[in-house]
């Protein structure tokens, strides 16, 4: 993890800052690429479901880095990881469903998932070092 995920580096005056956000944004955007082609019986089912899961791993990670508690920030990043594993749900049922080669987008939720999960260490490990 690069020192600018720390939440308190000061070099991350806003979440744009953040590793962790961009990859997420970067997968938002890729979410969207795949699912443009979805079949149109799937635009309010699937289609929707999935990019809105996307979208919320970065919307949720934008609220937690303005949260000011450590608890409401760590809350937020969960549901971040949450929404991120419905997103891996909806991937494998594109797959299922033929929709389009899922394999790229699962190994960057894999390592979107990692990172969130570094990145929420050092939030954790930042409240430590405080008490």
């Amino acid at each position: 993890m690069s020192d600018q995920d720390c939440s308190q580096n000061p070099r991350a005056r806003q979440f744009t800052d953040l590793q962790v956000w961009q990859d997420a944004h970067e997968f938002v955007l890729d979410i969207y690429r795949f699912s443009r082609d979805f079949p149109d019986e799937e635009r309010f089912g699937l289609t929707s479901q999935l990019r809105r899961a996307a979208v919320s791993i970065a919307a949720n990670i934008v609220e937690g880095f303005k949260r000011k508690g450590r608890p409401d920030k760590l809350r937020m990043y969960n549901i971040a990881q949450a929404s991120l594993e419905e997103c891996r749900y909806f991937l494998i049922l594109s797959g299922d469903l033929n929709y389009g080669d899922v394999d790229p987008l699962k190994q960057q939720s894999r390592k979107l998932a990692k990172r969130l999960a570094s990145y929420i260490r050092s939030v954790e490990d930042d409240e430590k070092k405080r008490n």
